[in-house]
């Protein structure tokens, strides 16, 4: 398995109670990954927790509203119907959510839910706690963990069967591990933009490795942007703090420089509505400033008591102390930045992909939870349901001798990949393929990705995220240029109008040369 994060962290923890022998593989530290930094909390209904009239169909409702139409409702409502169980879970492995005043666990809204169903933990680090009582179940559990390893590529046999991974160690030097099946949990691609609430790990490398072992992939042109990213100044680059829709959620609101209402009249749920609708009205606002700040808004919690703020948001309290903001007095200047891949490696609510013997979880995956918008705080719950239901996929898979053997691994030459400059590359993403785009942009972005420069992979750490942002930036810019309509996160501003024609996923693979190019959806192996 490849990644630390909630959703590789749960499928290694059932694989382990399944019996499996388990081997998890991360670049970095253990928890370096996204999981550790997501405020918000965990989107679910429990029963006996949850407000009186809210159900799992309500929360199946708000998710295909934000969806805009890309759901698979089947998808959803498997996924969703899971959560309880899912969360009872991982609090037996120790996680404690916040209590409420009410004897149940604290609840809170967030953009897109009707209903106050969002639990969390430490205020505002639900993340983190996640995190920390998943790595230390595995710890505790003798899970074997490789950290400081960069998957490279997948091994496969003669049929295209995967049957392990090429990895490179601390130093450089490439190794393979054999396994019949491999499980990628490794996040999301924030690091294609210049202003990312994404870590610095967040370069793609599952994706692409997919894309490379044959894997199809979906709605990859859908990338959210959050809303309320803590501004810290003109030319703010890599991971910029989070400011969590849960502020809003408790009654903050977004203001432009003269102190006037963003969301007023913009969406019936104002300050509230789904991301894509929050991102594309300040982007909107952002570009027609009267008062002459152009690169950000405000959110004004000024209003909310010092004292609850202070509980309930620490971290962002101390993101703000940090650049000399008082959310009590000051309003926070916040911009929205890459938060969240809706789509990647096509993939069943039970992690099978369309290659034998490779599986995906957590944000490297497209399940249709998410369609072309995320739900806020659907994102931990997803990770927590399929890493479970994808480790007992694996095992059944292995009982039902469906998977490759890895003695049957074919010889392969070492991976070549095209390669950009990084800094040129997040520069034209942003510039070009962010919020807001069109054909000309789109096709400024794909000349600039065609005189990357071709080169082995087995080299460093640094060359294989390259490669895999390089590919990863090429496929974005296949989909998103086919797509000539603006749907959820997806806004095409030459073609302004969602056109129901268009109410379908597009599937990206590599043809023979490695170019991504538009396919036909590959059938996913459903069960066993």
């Amino acid at each position: 398995m490849a990644g630390t994060g909630v959703a590789g962290l749960t499928a290694a923890l059932e694989a382990r109670d399944l019996g499996l022998r388990v081997l998890v593989i991360t670049k970095a530290a253990a928890s370096a990954g996204n999981t550790r930094w997501a405020q918000g909390g965990v989107a679910v209904v429990l029963p006996g927790e949850h407000d009186e009239g809210d159900s799992v169909a309500a929360h199946i409702d708000d998710t295909l509203v934000a969806g805009a139409g890309l759901c698979a409702d089947d998808a959803v409502a498997a996924i969703l119907a899971d959560g309880a169980d899912a969360v009872t879970r991982l609090r037996a492995l120790g996680a404690v959510f916040d209590p409420g005043t009410d004897g149940k666990l604290a609840r809170t809204r967030e953009g897109g839910h009707s209903a106050f169903r969002v639990v969390h933990a430490g205020g505002d680090a639900t993340g983190a706690e996640i995190e920390r009582a998943l790595l230390s179940a595995a710890q505790d559990g003798r899970v074997p963990l490789l950290d400081n390893h960069i998957a490279v590529d997948t091994v496969r046999t003669a049929t295209g069967a995967v049957v392990g991974l090429l990895v490179l160690d601390p130093n450089g030097v490439p190794g393979v591990v054999s396994a019949p099946a491999v499980l990628l949990a490794t996040g999301g691609l924030g690091q294609l933009y210049q202003a990312t609430s994404n870590p610095e790990v967040a370069t793609a490398d599952g994706l692409a490795l997919a894309l490379r072992a044959g894997a199809p992939a979906a709605d990859v042109e859908f990338v959210q942007f959050h809303p309320t990213v803590l501004y810290t100044g003109p030319g703010a680059r890599g991971r910029c703090p989070l400011v969590t829709e849960a502020v809003r959620g408790e009654g903050a609101v977004l203001v432009d420089a003269l102190g006037e209402r963003v969301m007023k009249g913009v969406h019936p749920l104002e300050d509230l509505a789904p991301r894509d609708v929050v991102s594309a009205a300040i982007t909107r606002r952002m570009a027609t400033e009267p008062g002459g700040v152009g690169d950000h808004v405000y959110l004004d919690a000024t209003h909310l008591d010092a004292e609850l703020f202070r509980r309930r948001f620490p971290t962002v309290l101390a993101a703000c102390r940090s650049i000399g903001v008082d959310p009590s007095a000051d309003p926070i200047p916040v911009s929205p930045a890459a938060h969240f891949a809706c789509g990647g490696v096509a993939s069943t609510v039970d992690g099978r992909t369309g290659v034998i013997g490779l599986y995906a979880v957590g944000e490297v995956a497209r399940t249709g939870l998410h369609g072309a918008n995320r739900l806020a705080s659907n994102s931990l719950l997803e990770g927590l349901v399929v890493g479970a239901r994808a480790a007992r996929a694996i095992a059944a898979d292995i009982a039902a001798c469906l998977l490759a053997d890895p003695r049957a691994a074919g010889k392969a030459p070492l991976p070549t990949a095209p390669v950009a400059d990084r800094d040129v590359l997040q520069r034209v993403m942003s510039r070009y393929a962010g919020i807001g785009r069109d054909a000309e942009g789109l096709a400024v972005v794909g000349s600039v990705l065609d005189v990357s420069a071709v080169d082995t992979l087995l080299k460093t750490k640094q060359r294989v995220e390259d490669a895999a942002l390089t590919l990863v930036a090429r496929a974005l810019i296949a989909a998103a240029s086919a797509r000539t309509e603006s749907r959820g996160c997806h806004v095409r501003t030459d073609y302004p109008d969602t056109d129901p024609a268009w109410q379908h996923s597009l599937a990206v693979r590599l043809n023979p040369s490695g170019q991504p190019v538009l396919a036909a959806p590959t059938p996913l192996r459903s069960a066993a």
